[in-house]
């Protein structure tokens, strides 16, 4: 016999076995998942949950596929976490600190309460790269926001009302447009593959098992 836990899903109790994700245990009590649910592995951040412990009113913000269950967990789901995007075209815009005043200027409202980075559910130091997005420096953001999946945990606790993952992904598009230097290797491929010099190499690759497809990428020569 399994080692089973008392969960409750949107207040109504059910006996799920331990090792079960949030994601898993909702399915094995006989929820069909159509909508917060995506890759399952954590990258894309579409599980984003809500949960307490029976006794605890501490509320936990995590992501569904990623989190085992516990002995009195209180789980509740909303469809999805918003945030506020702004609209923008990359080729308008220019890498300086008046960037972030136009489009997001709520982040000059952040009171240091640290909250995002407590809800992150991948544990990044959210209140860090936002004070780099008001300092400007888009660079050391992009680097510190690289990680974030947009679940939008950080955005829901905030008192300032910031759009976390949306100003960390202006920062990395910022960062690759304007600050990145150019990879003269990375324009030398394009210009062969424009040029056919692999088309035969993809043909042949189309015609093989994908097992031997996988073999092939796991036994790969990666450049340095």
């Amino acid at each position: 016999m399994e080692q089973m836990v008392n969960v409750y899903f949107y207040g109504k109790k059910y006996q799920v076995p331990a090792d079960l994700t949030i994601m898993t245990a909702l399915e094995y009590a006989g929820y069909t998942l159509v909508r917060g649910v995506g890759c399952r592995h954590g990258f894309c951040g579409a599980c984003t949950t809500i949960y307490r412990i029976k006794g605890k009113n501490e509320l936990h913000t995590c992501l569904a596929c990623q989190t085992q269950v516990q002995e009195g967990m209180y789980i509740a789901r909303i469809p999805y976490f918003p945030t506020d995007k702004r609209t923008y075209s990359i080729e308008d815009l220019k890498a300086n600190q008046e960037v972030m005043m136009s489009l997001y200027p709520e982040i000059y409202a952040c009171i240091g309460c640290n909250a995002c980075t407590k809800a992150c559910t991948q544990s990044l130091k959210v209140m860090q790269y936002i004070a780099y997005a008001q300092r400007g420096d888009f660079k050391a953001c992009a680097e510190e926001s690289f990680d974030c999946v947009s679940c939008g945990c950080c955005s829901v606790r905030c008192p300032a009302g910031i759009s976390h993952p949306m100003v960390g992904m202006l920062a990395r598009r910022l960062n690759g447009k304007y600050l990145t230097p150019e990879a003269e290797h990375l324009n030398n491929r394009v210009a062969e593959i424009n040029e056919g010099k692999f088309d035969e190499a993809m043909k042949d690759m189309m015609t093989k098992p994908i097992d031997e497809i996988k073999e092939l990428y796991n036994t790969r020569e990666i450049e340095k």
